[in-house]
């Protein structure tokens, strides 16, 4: 059984479950889950999560994303993209320079509305098949971040860009926005995922592409290791005599390491057995002098 994650590039007509279905059939491992949906129209990156990986679904799902985007102005969707009822159709008069200043004004936390063609669940039902019923509801809004917007080109009445975000940003959303701000509307035409987290559209493989390496006994070397993920957070490894402790998920105290570091409260820690396997993600509890699991990979 493979266990880590895989970095797929989703093509246009798949959607995230397909992707997963998929690869359980290539890998022959029912053990897989992907790290958020991404819409069946768009494509790129879709880490794909294996065997003890599963455990990082949600944890990748956090991961700040980056996208680059096609806006149609003057055209409005029930679905905020092309694949949805228009709505409004109205003339673009705005300027390449009023284009610029609209969307340089969504960088930074806004609060968005999530579209009604969502997973997101109101009493326990999703969006999507709410608005697929002709039903209409409430939703609140929600602090996103725009970490940066660059405009790519601009051959009105399309504006292609680059976006990077923080989770749970609809980038559908985002362009029915500038298009409100300027007054025509928009819709999204084409979305393409470039990254999340570490894992980059540049490195990323097809399914087609994955079925060849399986055949060829090649699959070992694309699976992405668990604590690779968390690279960016120290590694303690623990003693001999506290391998018990480790396994069993207790808290660890700093002594108990071969390093004997005390970070900062709150700082997550790679946690490594004696024999140099990864155990889990720890973080440092400073009341409690020690530091806690926040998830084992056992």
């Amino acid at each position: 059984m493979y266990n880590g994650i895989i970095n797929i590039h989703k093509e246009a007509g798949y959607t995230s479950h397909d992707v997963v279905a998929k690869m359980r059939g290539i890998l022959k491992q029912k053990k897989i889950g992907h790290t958020g949906t991404l819409d069946p129209q768009a494509t790129g990156v879709l880490p794909v999560c294996l065997g003890s990986g599963t455990k990082l679904c949600d944890l990748l799902a956090d991961r700040d994303k980056e996208y680059v985007a096609e806006l149609l102005l003057g055209v409005t969707t029930d679905t905020q993209d092309t694949t949805g009822t228009v709505l409004t159709e109205r003339a673009v008069d705005c300027t390449e320079a009023q284009v610029r200043e609209i969307a340089a004004g969504f960088v930074g936390p806004y609060d968005q509305v999530p579209p009604m063609y969502s997973a997101l669940k109101v009493d326990g039902k999703k969006l999507y098949e709410l608005a697929r019923a002709g039903k209409e509801v409430e939703r609140k809004a929600r602090r996103v971040e725009i970490l940066e917007l660059e405009i790519l080109s601009i051959a009105l009445p399309v504006v292609r860009m680059r976006v990077a975000c923080t989770k749970g940003t609809y980038i559908r959303t985002l362009c029915a926005d500038i298009g409100e701000r300027l007054g025509c509307g928009g819709t999204m035409q084409r979305l393409v995922r470039t990254r999340v987290g570490q894992f980059r559209l540049e490195e990323a493989i097809t399914l087609a592409q994955l079925e060849t390496l399986r055949d060829e006994g090649a699959v070992e070397r694309l699976v992405t290791a668990v604590d690779a993920v968390f690279a960016d957070c120290p590694a303690l490894h623990v003693g001999e005599a506290y391998g018990k402790l480790l396994e069993n998920g207790n808290p660890i105290r700093p002594q108990q390491t071969q390093e004997g570091q005390q970070y900062e409260d709150g700082q997550r820690v790679r946690l490594y057995r004696p024999d140099g396997s990864f155990a889990g993600l720890y973080a440092y509890r400073a009341d409690k002098h020690c530091y806690h699991p926040v998830k084992m990979f056992l």
